[in-house]
């Protein structure tokens, strides 16, 4: 077992331990209090988590050279723009948009991304405290606290995706690789659509999509939403067909591990603290669910197992699309920006961005 390996595994037990010990009964859980128990259950849970981490990097090296190298000056400006992209798009997507879809984590998938697994659970979890205690109405979201843990883990596994290298171009790839990538990603996308679909379908309900809110700016955002999910759908088989590039599979996949990861995680907390109904549009599917004779923990996650992998796909895409359009040379400043470039590059190097001796 390599140091790596052996500091991730114990911080994995150490999260898990903390956060079942939290769950179990040492924080009052009373429904007036349910939003700050849960958010500090995760932010003590990371915090365990990071702490062990850093402790056993520090007994085998003497140095914290992997987590402080993921916090270069790039890294600390990105964070509080990708903060409030999360917020805005996040709240337009609550506030005026009944569809299955978050779209909160575009900007901690691309921290995550660009610069590691703990920059990028940092920046989901300040995301979703600072929506719900600190933002002021109307962007201000009653929901979000609780859901802070997921966001974190959403950015700890786009930071490891990014380092594994799955974001890279993959371009003009021989016909045969391209016809199996095709079936893994329309193959994918048309299941979960067609899950989605059917569970409206279900409930019976008039889905129009158009924005609709009191609020102008919201409804503005919600087309700007639309536009997003439309473009991300249609941009993902043009980098199938027209530039014949792999890395639409890698998306989506990575899209999908990480919306159900995140579905696990968040099905509890919407059942135990919302009762599954947290004002967004996914609640017609806890509906259908429920309808169907699911109790509430079925229902919940039932809707997360749908919605998330959807969600995910199309945030994963967006990063994508974001990053392939930074200049190579910004991007390969990042601290993993060297696994964002296209293998034969003249300016990539070979160096393992988990190697904390460069």
């Amino acid at each position: 077992m390599s140091q790596t390996t052996m500091r991730i595994g114990a911080a994995i037990v150490a999260f898990v331990v903390v956060a079942v010990i939290g769950i179990a009964g040492l924080f009052s859980f009373a429904p007036d209090e349910a939003t700050g128990s849960w958010s500090l259950v995760g932010v003590l849970s990371l915090a365990a988590a990071l702490a062990v981490y850093a402790a056993i990097e520090y007994a085998q090296t003497g140095r914290l050279e992997s987590i402080s190298r993921q916090f270069d000056t790039r890294t600390i400006v990105l964070i509080p723009i990708a903060i409030a992209l999360n917020i805005v798009l996040g709240q337009a997507v609550a506030a005026a948009l009944k569809i299955p879809v978050y779209l909160d984590s575009i900007g901690t998938i691309l921290v995550g991304v660009l610069a590691g697994p703990i920059p990028g659970a940092l920046t989901g979890l300040l995301a979703n405290l600072l929506w719900t205690y600190v933002i002021p109405p109307p962007f201000q979201s009653a929901y979000a606290a609780p859901f802070a843990v997921v966001a974190a883990v959403i950015g700890l596994l786009a930071g490891v995706f990014g380092a594994m290298g799955w974001m890279r171009p993959r371009l003009q790839r021989p016909p045969q690789e391209l016809m199996l990538a095709a079936a893994v990603s329309v193959g994918l996308i048309l299941v979960l659509v067609g899950f989605t679909i059917a569970g409206y379908q279900y409930v019976g309900g008039d889905w129009a999509l158009q924005p609709a809110s009191d609020d102008l700016i919201f409804v503005v955002l919600g087309w700007i939403v639309i536009a997003v999910v439309v473009a991300a759908i249609v941009g993902l088989l043009a980098l199938l067909f027209v530039r014949r590039d792999v890395t639409a599979a890698y998306v989506v996949v990575a899209g999908l591990a990480t919306g159900i990861v995140a579905a696990l995680i968040s099905a509890p907390i919407s059942a135990n603290v919302f009762g599954g109904v947290t004002g967004a549009g996914t609640d017609f599917l806890v509906t259908a669910f429920r309808t169907a004779g699911a109790d509430i923990q079925q229902a919940t996650l039932g809707q997360g197992l749908i919605s998330d992998p959807i969600d995910k796909v199309i945030t994963f895409f967006v990063v994508y699309v974001i990053v392939g359009a930074m200049a190579v040379r910004t991007k390969a400043r990042f601290p993993q920006g060297e696994r964002l470039i296209p293998i034969g590059d003249p300016t990539r190097s070979a160096a393992d961005p988990w190697d904390t001796t460069r």
